[in-house]
């Protein structure tokens, strides 16, 4: 006599589950159910191309006046010589970090004439980092303050420049650009104005800004990158002026990151000296 198949179905449950009781095997649930560990991310290849990023300015003859005018003391730093565009990486970027440092500081522009840096209440302009803390100039640095005409922007340009500035800041900090009380945002500073001389467009002047302050301050950028990936968000989706602004880039904002997510620790960066 046949028995019918669907006689023998509560049997096969009540050995299948006898199995998973015995621990004869691991159970075939626990299987179907486990995923695999997936490989951690290298946010170093995102967020810091080893080969560099080429920044969308010509440097010229810049370098050559830092020395000649003795901005640079050339026995205690060589600045970027290359005329063409700047490819910085994570080996250069202290150098291209001095090199812009020099150059705004130098740079006649109405930020460093009239904005914060010259307000009285902050004590005098040759007390900050960025120009008590140029000490490889020929002699004082504030002798070279806002002093060259080296890059003259357009009314429109310098709109630019100070509406961008004012919305970028440094992890080392809580001040923006339009604030460059040390040698980051001097340098940011310079930087910003070469891409405005240059026509670049206030979308990617925060692009390539968000390059650079990437290679100054790795660590950070790194761990924003993953703070972004545990959103939902990757870094190559992410909003550089958002990412730039107080929420993220400075150093309070930073803070506030470092509670939701493990930093990632990565050596290189400088810090606000030379």
């Amino acid at each position: 006599m046949k028995i019918p198949l669907k006689q023998f179905i509560p049997i096969l449950i009540i050995v299948a589950a006898g199995s998973f009781a015995l621990g004869s095997s691991r159970p075939l649930l626990a299987q179907l159910l486990t995923k695999p560990t997936p490989a951690p991310v290298d946010y170093t290849k995102i967020v810091l191309p080893e080969a560099g990023v080429q920044l969308p300015f010509t440097w010229g003859d810049l370098g050559d006046k830092l020395v000649t005018t003795g901005v640079i003391d050339s026995s205690k730093f060589t600045p970027i010589t290359d005329s063409g565009r700047i490819t910085i990486s994570a080996q250069n970027a202290q150098a291209v970090l001095n090199s812009l440092w020099a150059f705004g500081l130098a740079n006649k522009n109405p930020i460093l004439d009239t904005g914060p840096m010259v307000d009285k209440q902050y004590g005098g302009v040759a007390n900050f980092a960025s120009t008590g803390g140029w000490t490889i100039a020929v002699g004082d640095a504030m002798k070279y303050y806002s002093k060259y005409n080296w890059v003259v922007l357009t009314p429109d340009q310098q709109a630019i420049v100070e509406r961008v500035s004012k919305n970028i800041y440094r992890p080392c900090c809580d001040n923006s650009t339009y604030f460059p009380d040390c040698n980051h945002g001097m340098a940011m500073l310079g930087l910003l104005e070469l891409m405005a001389s240059q026509g670049v467009s206030e979308s990617d002047m925060y692009k390539f800004a968000l390059v650079v302050n990437s290679y100054w301050f790795p660590d950070t950028y790194l761990t924003i990158a993953k703070y972004l990936d545990s959103q939902g968000t990757s870094w190559a989706k992410a909003d550089p002026k958002e990412i730039l602004g107080q929420t993220y880039s400075s150093s309070s904002g930073y803070r506030q990151i470092l509670t939701k997510v493990e930093p990632v620790q990565q050596s290189g960066g400088g810090g606000c000296g030379v």
